[in-house]
């Protein structure tokens, strides 16, 4: 009896049981989220309709830049090897988007072969016409850091109206389509070359809604001296900070990204820690691709249910008779109104609306009369995915990456510092002294061995008290020295000798140097009386 109402009440505590995160993105959207968007007109306004190669593709990293900002040759950097298609100069070379992607020969595919292809995820591209596709090319080489990303290289952003128009395409539009897809966009600038241009001011605004994926790169800071930097660096926060509307300062990475000598080298140390955190971002995207794209898809799913909202809302004003014209104007120019009307009667955040002018734009050439009214049963099957089917995903998120630990990117450039002497800190900080036979900390224990005998040593020991009071002088948190002294007090007694006493005092110097302390002893850093001796 009632066993439609069992049924329901079972689906909603027993969500959809999936093998792998990908497999369950593809079956969710096709089968609670597709049929809202395809009901509401939601891929003519919006975005066109995914397919399976989006949820399968690697990760993607979407370089954006001015001319001559140093975009193809930080690709090149990357990978360490030229790849088809390449072209670099001073002058704006780049006049095609190139998806540079792994392949088991060099070579390249045009653009129209390329959006045929079902196992490439830019299929829908082919929405943007020949122009577009003209000046679209995949460059496949077998690098290993192309099997885990693709890097997608961009023309060169030039200023005034006439380069904007002569594109023949809508170069923002397609920007902002690859920005949906894609794992992490980098915009690069030029020290020498900080203006903001129109072409490049509307870029990054169509990049809205995407600031999470946004890093900056001040490339070539070894053209100018340290003084200068820092006026760059000021201003092209102030630039940014005029365009890019969010709460927080956007993260930017300063360094010269190529393979050539430093021309000022007097900042290096600020270069090699900028690439380490850099490098570090873009190596964790395979790690994190899955829930980026299960993030795009609440985003997506957000989006769809207001857009469908808005769709019904104007289907309901629409006269069924006389007066569609003038009425279809009058809806248009009370968007705003409709948009708070909606915000009030389902409780949705301002934020999750789509751009006013633009949407009113699109109306424009729409038939307001063949949309759909409201159809709650399509908006519950999404609200249940949201609440149910996404929190299972979840989960199967973190034990995918828990079976997974290693999954970095791999070769060309990353593989550079990763191990010997020119690995980032090495011989520097607590790595100091790794080469050398003598014990390191033995240099300035002499004067540490006057502090130590005037802090009333006992058996050849100060107390765990005594050697506070002066470690503290540091002025170090107390955090700070309680590692310290967990890393000096070798033998666990709670007390140091006088090698453990100038091995605290050596942490201490490292630390406010500007060090990180290491989470264990390095062997070099063991006093050599409590060092083991080999068998």
């Amino acid at each position: 009896m009632f066993s439609w109402l069992g049924t329901d009440d079972r689906r909603k505590k027993d969500p959809e049981v999936f093998q792998t995160v990908s497999e369950g993105l593809k079956k969710l959207y096709k089968t609670k989220l597709l049929p809202l968007e395809e009901h509401y007109k939601f891929h003519e306004f919006h975005s066109p309709a995914l397919e399976d190669a989006d949820f399968d593709n690697k990760p993607m990293v979407l370089l954006v830049g001015q001319y001559s900002t140093g975009k193809t040759s930080f690709i090149r950097y990357l990978l360490e090897q030229d790849f088809p298609g390449m072209r670099i100069g001073p002058e704006p070379t780049t006049d095609s988007f190139i998806a540079v992607m792994h392949g088991t020969m060099e070579g390249l595919i045009p653009g129209n072969a390329l959006v045929v292809d079902p196992k490439k995820p830019f299929r829908k591209l082919n929405a943007f016409g020949n122009a577009f596709l003209n000046r679209f090319v995949c460059a496949q080489l077998p690098n290993p850091v192309l099997e885990s990303i693709s890097v997608i290289d961009t023309p060169g952003i030039l200023s005034g109206e006439k380069q904007r128009i002569s594109r023949g395409y809508d170069f923002a539009a397609v920007l902002e389509w690859f920005a949906e897809r894609v794992d992490r966009i980098i915009l690069l600038f030029d020290a020498h070359k900080l203006d903001i241009s129109d072409e490049f001011s509307e870029v990054i605004k169509a990049l809205k809604n995407h600031e999470d994926k946004i890093r900056v790169v001040l490339n070539k800071a070894d053209q100018i001296e340290t003084q200068q930097l820092m006026r760059v660096y000021g201003a092209l926060m102030w630039s940014l900070g005029k365009i890019v509307n969010t709460p927080e300062v956007i993260r930017v990475y300063i360094g010269s990204f190529w393979s050539h000598p430093l021309l000022i080298p007097d900042n290096r140390k600020l270069f090699e820690a900028e690439e380490k955190d850099l490098f570090k971002d873009i190596q964790s995207l395979p790690r994190n691709a899955a829930l980026r794209k299960l993030n795009d898809l609440i985003k997506r799913a957000r989006l769809a249910k207001v857009h469908a909202y808005i769709i019904s809302s104007l289907k309901k004003e629409m006269p069924s008779v006389f007066g569609k014209d003038n009425k279809k104007k009058e809806l248009i120019n009370s968007l705003g109104e409709i948009y708070s009307r909606i915000e009030r009667e389902h409780q949705i955040s301002p934020g999750d609306f789509p751009n006013l002018k633009k949407m009113q734009e699109q109306l424009q050439a729409q038939d307001l009369n063949k949309f759909h009214p409201l159809k709650m049963k399509l908006l519950d099957t999404v609200d249940d995915m949201l609440a149910h089917d996404i929190a299972q995903l979840m989960v199967l998120v973190r034990q995918e990456e828990t079976q997974h630990p290693n999954q970095v990117v791999k070769g060309g450039a990353f593989e550079g510092t990763m191990n010997g002497p020119f690995g980032h800190g090495y011989g520097e900080g607590a790595g100091e002294g790794i080469d050398e036979v003598e014990w390191v900390v033995a240099r300035d224990k002499p004067m540490y061995d006057e502090i130590f005998y005037t802090l009333s040593p006992v058996n050849g020991k100060v107390t765990g008290a005594n050697a506070k009071k002066e470690m503290v002088k540091s002025k170090l948190p107390n955090t700070v020295l309680g590692k310290i002294w967990k890393l000096a007090d070798i033998d666990n007694d709670g007390m140091l000798d006088d090698e453990e006493f100038a091995l605290a005092n050596h942490l201490i110097k490292v630390k406010l140097e500007g060090h990180e302390l290491p989470s264990e002893l390095p062997a070099h850093l063991v006093p050599p009386s409590k060092r083991k001796v080999p068998e």
